[in-house]
């Protein structure tokens, strides 16, 4: 992919600010975090939690670092943002490195509990009380009936035939790979612009109209517009990016007409799981809570209590249902989402997004969400739910 061009002029002028983004560029490359959190051995310790009639704490092992912490934390404090004289820029520059030296934090710590689960809670947060009620108020509605839409037969080569199909009415090139190490049926990596598909994964007609939407529709339409930036801050992803980012995809879905209740209550499961964490549970006591109280079958209440308990206690998964709320009331005010779309960007940035707009430091994405097009929800509790989230 050829490299963004800045203007001479421009780039003369903020020189200080190209090299130090490029110098970050280099670093930041080497540290997705989820290449980090995903257990090598789920299904195993699945396996072992299931026979110990769910008491026996899952023992996960995770893959080996390949990078030195403590380097590239002295690598991040050793840019001179002094030298950029735009305040505006060292502010953001300030900010960028604070949250990729937290991500690096997060990392170094994988498995450790309490200091991965305190270094996870800088980066992702932690459910606020209205979070926790909207899951609940959510789970409330009684399921859906159970249709043809929803059987599992497909398998991932099927799922990546679909995909690739999918992907022909974008502007950009899909590259899929299948994966053993993923919690997720599908997800996209950043860094190598590629859908990893789980090998031994089934998929639903509903769930490939949905991964497709939320992966291809927003998360690799976000991936190729930051590459298409000048500043590779917007490829490797401004600070509370993963809200405004997985908002939008769910929103996707939602106006690609593949939400459905049972998807929003899964969203739901996952705010009171991040939430126990907060409450000093256990994997079982979640689980417990999950599977027992709840009622959702022992699988997906695995599979839930999985990703939030991965590493020693991951907060990511709560942001998925209150960043679909800020998307849907931007949706009702009409507010653009282009802005957001111009890489791994958040809502907490758009004044910085728009004033570099006008710098020339930054273009609009090439890429477009379709989904956003057209409104293809056409299931009113979906509309009456999103309305009333507090």
């Amino acid at each position: 992919m050829t490299e963004p061009l800045l203007h001479p002029d421009l780039q003369r002028q903020y020189a200080r600010v190209l090299e130090i983004d490029a110098h970050l560029d280099r670093l930041v490359r080497r540290i997705e975090l989820l290449q980090y959190i995903n257990p090598l051995n789920t299904e195993k310790e699945k396996h072992r939690f299931f026979a110990s009639k769910y008491t026996e704490e899952p023992q996960f092992k995770y893959p080996k670092l390949k990078f030195d912490p403590y380097k590239l934390h002295r690598l991040f404090f050793a840019h001179r943002l002094d030298r950029i004289e735009d305040e505006t820029l060292r502010e953001l520059y300030k900010e960028v490195i604070y949250f990729y030296a937290n991500m690096v934090q997060c990392i170094e710590t994988i498995g450790s509990t309490k200091r991965f689960y305190y270094n996870s809670l800088r980066v992702y947060g932690t459910p606020r009380e209205k979070d926790v009620e909207n899951a609940r108020f959510i789970l409330h509605f009684a399921d859906e009936p159970q249709t043809a839409q929803m059987e599992k037969r497909h398998t991932p080569e099927a799922a990546r035939d679909y995909f690739e199909a999918f992907a022909k009415d974008y502007d950009f090139p899909l590259q899929i790979r299948f994966s053993t190490h993923i919690s997720a049926e599908a997800m996209v990596s950043n860094s190598s612009r590629t859908l990893h598909i789980k090998r031994n994964a089934r998929f639903s007609d509903n769930q490939l109209l949905t991964l497709a939407h939320h992966e291809i529709g927003v998360h690799l339409v976000t991936t190729y517009n930051g590459q298409a930036q000048p500043l590779k801050i917007f490829s490797n992803g401004l600070p509370k990016n993963v809200e405004t980012q997985e908002g939008l995809a769910v929103f996707s879905e939602y106006m690609g007409g593949a939400l459905t209740l049972k998807r929003l209550k899964e969203l739901s499961y996952r705010v009171l799981a991040s939430d126990s964490l907060s409450k000093g549970y256990s994997f079982a006591d979640t689980f417990d809570l999950i599977h027992n109280q709840y009622k959702l079958n022992r699988d997906a209440a695995f599979t839930i209590t999985l990703r939030a308990h991965r590493g020693g206690g991951f907060t990511k998964d709560r942001l998925y249902l209150s960043g679909l709320r800020k998307i849907y009331q931007r949706y009702l005010k009409e507010e653009p989402m282009d802005p957001l779309l111009t890489g791994k960007v958040s809502l907490d940035y758009e004044r910085q997004i728009a004033y570099m707009q006008r710098l020339g430091l930054a273009v609009e994405g090439p890429h477009r969400c379709l989904s956003f097009r057209e409104k293809r929800n056409t299931n009113p509790t979906l509309d009456f739910i999103l309305n009333n989230l507090k």
